[in-house]
Protein backbone atom coordinates (compact mmCIF):
# COMPACT_ATOMS: atom_id res chain seq x y z
CA UNK A 1 0.00 0.00 0.00
CA UNK A 2 2.92 2.56 0.90
CA UNK A 3 4.48 1.50 -2.24
CA UNK A 4 1.78 2.41 -4.52
CA UNK A 5 1.08 5.77 -2.75
CA UNK A 6 4.71 6.48 -3.28
CA UNK A 7 4.49 5.58 -6.99
CA UNK A 8 1.30 7.98 -7.65
CA UNK A 9 2.94 10.48 -5.65
CA UNK A 10 6.32 10.04 -8.26
CA UNK A 11 3.44 10.73 -10.75
CA UNK A 12 1.89 13.16 -9.68
CA UNK A 13 5.52 15.24 -9.47
CA UNK A 14 6.63 14.40 -12.43
CA UNK A 15 3.49 15.14 -14.10
CA UNK A 16 3.61 18.68 -12.85
CA UNK A 17 7.14 18.80 -13.75
CA UNK A 18 6.00 18.31 -17.51
CA UNK A 19 3.03 20.63 -17.29
CA UNK A 20 5.26 23.50 -15.71
CA UNK A 21 7.68 22.60 -18.44
CA UNK A 22 5.13 22.41 -21.28
CA UNK A 23 3.69 26.27 -19.62
CA UNK A 24 6.94 27.60 -20.40
CA UNK A 25 7.53 25.90 -24.34
CA UNK A 26 4.67 27.49 -24.75
CA UNK A 27 4.84 30.65 -23.43
CA UNK A 28 8.38 30.82 -25.08
CA UNK A 29 7.21 30.21 -28.22
CA UNK A 30 4.49 32.72 -27.90
CA UNK A 31 7.16 35.55 -26.86
CA UNK A 32 9.53 34.43 -29.77
CA UNK A 33 6.60 34.81 -32.25
CA UNK A 34 5.08 38.11 -31.29
CA UNK A 35 8.44 39.52 -31.44
CA UNK A 36 9.23 38.16 -34.61
CA UNK A 37 6.40 40.02 -36.07
CA UNK A 38 6.57 43.44 -33.96
CA UNK A 39 10.07 43.20 -36.00
CA UNK A 40 8.88 42.71 -39.64
CA UNK A 41 5.83 45.75 -38.52
CA UNK A 42 8.59 48.08 -37.28
CA UNK A 43 10.46 47.26 -40.81
CA UNK A 44 7.56 47.74 -42.82
CA UNK A 45 7.20 50.86 -40.85
CA UNK A 46 10.67 51.96 -41.35
CA UNK A 47 10.27 51.28 -45.00
CA UNK A 48 6.96 53.29 -45.22
CA UNK A 49 8.95 56.02 -43.60
CA UNK A 50 11.94 56.63 -45.76
CA UNK A 51 9.40 56.55 -49.00
CA UNK A 52 7.41 59.13 -47.66
CA UNK A 53 10.74 61.08 -46.37
CA UNK A 54 12.05 60.59 -50.00
CA UNK A 55 8.60 61.94 -51.65
CA UNK A 56 8.81 64.84 -49.38
CA UNK A 57 12.20 66.14 -50.10
CA UNK A 58 11.39 65.52 -53.94
CA UNK A 59 7.91 67.79 -53.56
CA UNK A 60 9.89 70.53 -51.88
CA UNK A 61 13.03 70.42 -54.38
CA UNK A 62 10.05 70.92 -57.39
CA UNK A 63 8.48 73.87 -55.02
CA UNK A 64 11.70 75.62 -54.61
CA UNK A 65 12.49 75.31 -58.35
CA UNK A 66 8.65 76.55 -59.08
CA UNK A 67 9.04 79.27 -56.80
CA UNK A 68 12.31 80.12 -58.37
CA UNK A 69 10.67 79.84 -61.84
CA UNK A 70 7.88 82.45 -60.79
CA UNK A 71 10.47 84.89 -59.26
CA UNK A 72 12.03 85.06 -62.72
CA UNK A 73 8.88 85.00 -64.45
CA UNK A 74 7.69 88.02 -62.12
CA UNK A 75 10.94 89.62 -62.99
CA UNK A 76 11.13 89.62 -66.50
CA UNK A 77 7.70 90.57 -66.18
CA UNK A 78 8.51 93.66 -64.16
CA UNK A 79 11.31 94.58 -66.74
CA UNK A 80 8.77 93.63 -69.84
CA UNK A 81 6.30 95.85 -68.02
CA UNK A 82 8.47 99.00 -67.30
CA UNK A 83 9.88 99.12 -70.96
CA UNK A 84 6.71 98.59 -72.45
CA UNK A 85 5.80 101.92 -70.21
CA UNK A 86 9.01 103.57 -71.35
CA UNK A 87 7.80 102.65 -74.80
CA UNK A 88 4.49 104.09 -74.45
CA UNK A 89 5.80 107.77 -72.35
CA UNK A 90 8.36 107.91 -75.80
CA UNK A 91 5.93 107.20 -78.21
CA UNK A 92 3.12 109.78 -76.55
CA UNK A 93 6.17 112.32 -76.52
CA UNK A 94 7.06 111.73 -80.26
CA UNK A 95 3.26 111.88 -81.28
CA UNK A 96 2.96 115.26 -79.61
CA UNK A 97 5.72 116.29 -80.99
CA UNK A 98 4.25 115.32 -84.70
CA UNK A 99 1.11 117.41 -83.31
CA UNK A 100 -0.73 114.14 -83.69
CA UNK A 101 -2.23 114.64 -80.01
CA UNK A 102 -4.81 116.64 -78.92
CA UNK A 103 -4.07 118.66 -75.80
CA UNK A 104 -4.90 121.60 -73.40
CA UNK A 105 -2.57 124.72 -71.92
CA UNK A 106 -1.73 128.19 -71.31
CA UNK A 107 -1.28 130.83 -74.26
CA UNK A 108 -2.05 133.23 -76.60
CA UNK A 109 -5.27 133.36 -79.73
CA UNK A 110 -4.73 136.13 -81.81
CA UNK A 111 -7.30 136.98 -84.08
CA UNK A 112 -6.39 138.81 -88.04
CA UNK A 113 -9.02 139.67 -89.86
CA UNK A 114 -8.59 141.63 -93.51
CA UNK A 115 -8.50 145.98 -93.20
CA UNK A 116 -11.32 147.97 -92.79
CA UNK A 117 -10.02 150.86 -93.91
CA UNK A 118 -11.01 152.98 -96.68
CA UNK A 119 -8.78 152.61 -100.05
CA UNK A 120 -7.35 155.81 -101.54
CA UNK A 121 -6.95 155.74 -105.17
CA UNK A 122 -4.18 154.16 -106.69
CA UNK A 123 -3.83 152.06 -103.74
CA UNK A 124 -3.34 148.60 -103.97
CA UNK A 125 -5.72 146.41 -102.40
CA UNK A 126 -3.71 143.75 -101.66
CA UNK A 127 -1.78 145.51 -99.21
CA UNK A 128 -5.10 145.51 -96.64
CA UNK A 129 -5.71 141.63 -96.94
CA UNK A 130 -4.47 139.10 -94.98
CA UNK A 131 -2.28 136.63 -97.25
CA UNK A 132 -0.14 133.42 -96.62
CA UNK A 133 3.11 135.35 -95.76
CA UNK A 134 1.21 137.27 -93.32
CA UNK A 135 0.13 133.95 -91.32
CA UNK A 136 3.57 132.49 -91.84
CA UNK A 137 4.94 135.30 -90.17
CA UNK A 138 3.26 134.98 -87.12
CA UNK A 139 3.60 131.30 -86.81
CA UNK A 140 6.78 131.54 -87.37
CA UNK A 141 7.35 134.07 -84.56
CA UNK A 142 5.31 132.18 -81.95
CA UNK A 143 7.29 129.21 -82.28
CA UNK A 144 10.60 131.50 -82.16
CA UNK A 145 8.84 132.25 -78.84
CA UNK A 146 8.74 128.64 -77.64
CA UNK A 147 5.02 128.22 -78.43
CA UNK A 148 4.42 124.55 -78.30
CA UNK A 149 1.83 123.72 -80.75
CA UNK A 150 -0.14 126.18 -82.80
CA UNK A 151 -3.84 125.82 -84.56
CA UNK A 152 -5.34 128.35 -87.15
CA UNK A 153 -8.78 127.82 -87.43
CA UNK A 154 -8.91 124.60 -86.09
CA UNK A 155 -6.22 123.16 -88.46
CA UNK A 156 -3.20 121.94 -86.41
CA UNK A 157 0.00 123.25 -87.71
CA UNK A 158 2.42 120.18 -88.39
CA UNK A 159 5.73 120.29 -90.44
CA UNK A 160 4.37 119.41 -93.45
CA UNK A 161 1.31 121.88 -93.12
CA UNK A 162 1.12 123.98 -96.00
CA UNK A 163 0.06 127.59 -95.88
CA UNK A 164 -0.56 129.19 -99.48
CA UNK A 165 -3.05 131.69 -100.85
CA UNK A 166 -5.20 130.39 -103.98
CA UNK A 167 -7.38 133.18 -104.88
CA UNK A 168 -9.45 135.17 -102.11
CA UNK A 169 -8.83 132.03 -99.61
CA UNK A 170 -5.68 130.39 -98.03
CA UNK A 171 -5.14 127.04 -98.14
CA UNK A 172 -4.24 125.05 -94.44
CA UNK A 173 -3.40 120.98 -94.49
CA UNK A 174 -5.17 121.03 -97.51
CA UNK A 175 -8.17 122.78 -96.26
CA UNK A 176 -9.74 126.33 -97.59
CA UNK A 177 -10.08 128.70 -94.80
CA UNK A 178 -11.07 132.57 -94.87
CA UNK A 179 -10.79 135.62 -92.48
CA UNK A 180 -10.83 136.02 -89.30
CA UNK A 181 -8.08 133.85 -88.59
CA UNK A 182 -7.72 132.12 -85.15
CA UNK A 183 -4.68 131.29 -84.48
CA UNK A 184 -4.45 129.39 -80.86
CA UNK A 185 -0.62 128.87 -79.41
CA UNK A 186 -0.01 126.85 -76.57
CA UNK A 187 3.01 128.37 -74.37
CA UNK A 188 3.88 131.26 -71.94
CA UNK A 189 1.41 133.87 -72.65
CA UNK A 190 3.65 136.70 -71.29
CA UNK A 191 6.97 135.44 -73.71
CA UNK A 192 3.90 135.21 -76.79
CA UNK A 193 2.26 138.11 -76.63
CA UNK A 194 5.69 140.35 -76.18
CA UNK A 195 7.45 138.53 -79.01
CA UNK A 196 4.12 139.75 -81.04
CA UNK A 197 4.11 143.04 -79.82
CA UNK A 198 8.09 143.96 -79.74
CA UNK A 199 8.77 147.11 -81.70
CA UNK A 200 8.95 146.86 -85.56
CA UNK A 201 7.78 143.31 -85.12
CA UNK A 202 4.95 140.99 -87.26
CA UNK A 203 1.75 142.73 -85.85
CA UNK A 204 3.40 146.32 -86.43
CA UNK A 205 4.05 145.99 -89.90
CA UNK A 206 0.36 144.48 -90.44
CA UNK A 207 -1.06 147.36 -89.08
CA UNK A 208 0.30 150.01 -91.07
CA UNK A 209 -2.16 148.96 -93.67
CA UNK A 210 -4.71 148.66 -90.86
CA UNK A 211 -5.07 145.09 -90.16
CA UNK A 212 -7.37 143.81 -87.66
CA UNK A 213 -4.75 141.97 -84.72
CA UNK A 214 -6.13 141.38 -81.60
CA UNK A 215 -4.21 139.17 -79.32
CA UNK A 216 -5.73 137.35 -76.02
CA UNK A 217 -3.79 135.86 -73.35
CA UNK A 218 -5.59 132.58 -71.87
CA UNK A 219 -4.86 130.31 -69.39
CA UNK A 220 -6.42 127.27 -71.43
CA UNK A 221 -7.12 126.62 -74.55
CA UNK A 222 -8.03 123.47 -76.34
CA UNK A 223 -5.68 122.45 -78.76
CA UNK A 224 -6.45 119.82 -81.67
CA UNK A 225 -4.71 116.96 -83.08
CA UNK A 226 -3.68 117.24 -86.88
CA UNK A 227 -6.10 114.84 -88.61
CA UNK A 228 -5.29 114.28 -92.08
CA UNK A 229 -2.95 111.70 -94.07
CA UNK A 230 0.70 111.54 -93.82
CA UNK A 231 2.39 109.30 -95.65
CA UNK A 232 6.28 109.38 -96.86
CA UNK A 233 6.73 108.34 -100.41
CA UNK A 234 10.05 109.11 -101.22
CA UNK A 235 11.87 109.39 -97.82
CA UNK A 236 13.40 106.80 -96.17
CA UNK A 237 14.49 106.24 -92.87
CA UNK A 238 17.71 105.75 -92.23
CA UNK A 239 19.23 102.08 -90.77
CA UNK A 240 21.84 102.56 -87.72
CA UNK A 241 25.30 102.27 -89.20
CA UNK A 242 24.48 102.61 -92.70
CA UNK A 243 25.61 106.79 -92.61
Amino acid sequence: MKDTTKAHFAISVVCFILGMLLVAQFRSVQISGGATISLQRAQELSTQLKTVTEERDMYKKELLELRNRLAEYENAASKTSSLTEAMKKELEKVRMLAGLTAGTGQGVIITLDDSNLPRQPGEDPNLFLIHDEDLLKVINELFAAGAEAISVNGQRIITNSEIRCVGPTIIINSVKLAPPFIIQAIGDPDILETSLKMRGGVIESLQVFGIQVNIKKQDKIDMPAYTGPIQFKYFKPVKAGEM
